[in-house]
């Protein structure tokens, strides 16, 4: 059992990596597509912004259905991931911006099969002591999310299309290791009839609610930093050194976004173990919050300076992610814990869309050196709901602890 369950960790890892790597195949490509359809700059937001109202469109129709806790997680996995890699294979031959940005809704919508699915079938495996196991899990989501960043290093110069090619073969990769390579966990599956009481005991569960208002306001900051921070990043570096090669800003944001943000899952998930989900979202909330308004004085700036508070807030934005998720399945009765995953992530998702089309506004107003201060919003809310959420946690531990006394 020890040994399987870190097999099953390696291949849900994996398969999350090469499944995210659909999520920004179109974001890294942008001034490409600006070129051949000719949009404006709202447009641009919602070429991004798209993926995630696809993803709470399929998130919140899975979560009223049951879906997760009615069908194997592992189906429901491959199916999306295929999906998804022949959806976002289709963009190449999109001709309008409009088919264009609609295709990368419905890959949104397959990725909602993906994600939440991937936290119920860890949890499965990790019944106990999951921060780290989740955190490795969200290491591979944000490692796999940046490789668009990677990706184009090499075809930049050749032709976009390689970028969505590539991102389409490893969602098929995907697929292939969960149905072929992957067990179910070695617990009794039930099938479980649809019923409303699932979300009604998800709303009426305090803990769960306020772990998932700590989230909310990580989800304000993750992906509109996500999204706009290659952005941030070509702009300062040129205006700093207009010679600043595309390579180096690519290079650039891949390690602020996925080699930053893996070590800071990994890190989160060890530490969160060892003092608490609390304490450890409560700690990376409030160095990202501090980062997010911070970096805005480093534009234009000496490169490395502005490099290296990006690598801290890529580290620290996503630090905390898992243990949302690891504090949803732990509160939550094993029947719906599908649900509750599903119905976190579909609002967190939600909200994520408001940010990351306020960012582009609001530069136009006050301009890069101030705009990233609106994220900070997000982590100083979520603090505020993590803080009550410490003496639910203390209380279950306490639980737990006596349980095995």
């Amino acid at each position: 059992m020890k040994t399987g369950k870190w097999v099953a960790l390696l291949w849900i890892g994996l398969a999350e990596l090469f499944a995210l790597s659909l999520w920004f195949s179109a974001s890294v490509i942008i001034p490409e597509l600006r070129n051949i359809w000719m949009f404006s700059d709202t447009t641009e937001a919602w070429v991004s912004a798209s993926v995630p109202l696809g993803f709470v469109i399929g998130a919140f129709f899975s979560s009223y259905f049951g879906i997760a806790d009615r069908y194997n997680p592992r189906r429901i996995f491959t199916i999306s991931a295929f999906t998804g890699a022949v959806i976002n294979l289709l963009f190449i031959f999109a001709d309008s911006v409009v088919l264009g940005i609609t295709l990368r809704l419905v890959t949104g919508v397959s990725l909602a099969g993906v994600y939440p699915t991937a936290v119920k079938m860890l949890s499965q495996w990790f019944p106990k002591k999951r921060g780290l196991a989740i955190g490795i899990l969200i290491a591979a989501l944000t490692l796999g999310s940046s490789l668009p960043h990677f990706v184009i290093m090499f075809f930049s110069a050749v032709n976009w299309k390689f970028v969505i090619i590539t991102s389409s073969i490893l969602a098929l990769l995907s697929a292939i290791i969960v149905h072929w390579l992957l067990k179910d966990a070695p617990v009794e599956a039930k099938k479980q009839p649809f019923s409303l009481k699932f979300m009604k005991k998800v709303v009426s569960n305090r803990p769960i609610m306020l772990a998932n208002y700590g989230y909310f306001g990580h989800m304000w900051e993750l992906y509109a930093m996500w999204t706009w921070l290659p952005v941030f990043l070509t702009a300062s570096f040129t205006d700093y050194s207009p010679v600043v090669s595309e390579w180096f800003i690519a290079l650039s944001a891949f390690l602020s976004i996925g080699i930053a943000g893996g070590l800071g899952c990994v890190i989160g998930g060890l530490v969160s173990d060892k003092i608490g989900r609390s304490y450890l979202t409560i700690i990376s909330m409030v160095i990202s919050g501090l980062c997010a308004i911070l970096i805005g004085f480093t534009y234009g700036g000496s490169i490395w300076i502005t490099l290296t508070l990006s690598v801290i807030w890529g580290m620290s934005v996503i630090s905390d992610s898992a243990q949302f998720s690891a504090a949803v399945s732990e509160f939550a009765e094993v029947e719906y814990v599908g649900t509750a995953l599903t119905l976190q992530m579909c609002i967190g998702f939600l909200i994520s869309i408001i940010s990351i089309n306020l960012i582009p506004v609001v530069e136009k107003i006050i301009g890069w050196e101030w705009v990233f201060s609106i994220l900070a919003i997000g982590p100083v809310l979520g603090v505020i709901s993590m803080l009550r959420f410490k003496h639910h946690e203390f209380t279950y531990q306490n639980k737990s602890n006596h349980v095995k006394a």
